[in-house]
């Protein structure tokens, strides 16, 4: 191990990020629909994320604006049944995954479903991605395919069986469809969905080149174990970002 002269080697320095203003749950979810807009997550209106309040209801995103639109006001709210609560907007028809994985798992904070570019081609496919770089490590759950699609979720009963076939897995690709992902918060949904459509991405360009050599599934889980308690430090700087670009995200 090489250090700096005259740093001990115990020396950490504190991580001491810039401030945010205060958020509320509804603006952190308006953050991430902008931000992984930004990132491979930019199917115009398609695509849903429901987090859970305290009271047990739900937001969800409005169905009739695009994800790099939304602001906090537009927020939609709906209890475990779908029915709508709160909100200008309307619920996405298709929420039946969220209602159906959260009768089944009902301590998920968190769920994200999207057709994000790279991670779609992989889907459609039916080919999980390799890690063959430290970014796409960074997540240490096994990353599923999930060959369960019978053209989209809103039917109860397509909803109920992609569910099941999801079970109890982190995050995941869906055949012919797009990607899942399950998460305690919203940062952590964050990091799983950043590092999902990087690693898709990462592969791409490493097979069109002729391939390349995958890193050690030890060493990728050892990263990604190290890595993923420190993604709130990746969430907090996207937010910063985004909240530099439009403030009016936060109204």
């Amino acid at each position: 191990m090489t250090t700096t002269p005259g740093v001990s080697e115990t020396y950490r320095p504190a991580y001491e990020p810039p401030e945010l203003p205060e958020i509320s749950l509804a603006a952190e979810l308006a953050l991430l629909l902008r931000v992984l807009s930004q990132y491979g997550y930019r199917d115009l209106r398609a695509g849903h994320v429901t987090v859970a309040q305290p009271d047990g209801s739900l937001l969800i995103n409005p169905r009739e604006l695009c994800w790099p639109e939304v602001r906090a006001s537009d927020i939609v709210t709906i209890d475990r049944d779908g029915v709508k609560l709160a909100g200008r907007y309307n619920p996405t028809i298709a929420y039946g995954i969220h209602l159906e994985l959260r009768r089944l798992r009902p301590d998920v904070g968190v769920i994200v479903h999207n057709h994000p570019t790279h991670a779609g081609t992989w889907a459609a496919c039916l080919r999980v991605p390799p890690i063959y770089d430290q970014t796409s490590a960074s997540i240490p759950h096994e990353l599923v395919l999930v060959d369960e699609y019978a053209g989209n979720f809103t039917g109860m009963d397509e909803a109920r069986a992609a569910a099941l076939a999801f079970g109890d897995a982190e995050w995941g690709l869906l055949a012919n469809h797009g990607v899942l992902i399950t998460a305690p918060s919203i940062g952590d949904a964050f990091m799983r969905a950043y590092t999902l459509e990087w690693r898709a991405h990462r592969a791409w360009e490493v097979e069109t080149l002729g391939g390349g050599r995958a890193m050690d599934p030890d060493v990728a889980l050892a990263y990604g174990r190290h890595f993923e308690p420190m993604g709130k430090s990746w969430w907090e700087a996207a937010m910063r970002m985004e909240l530099h670009r439009d403030p009016s995200v936060l109204e």
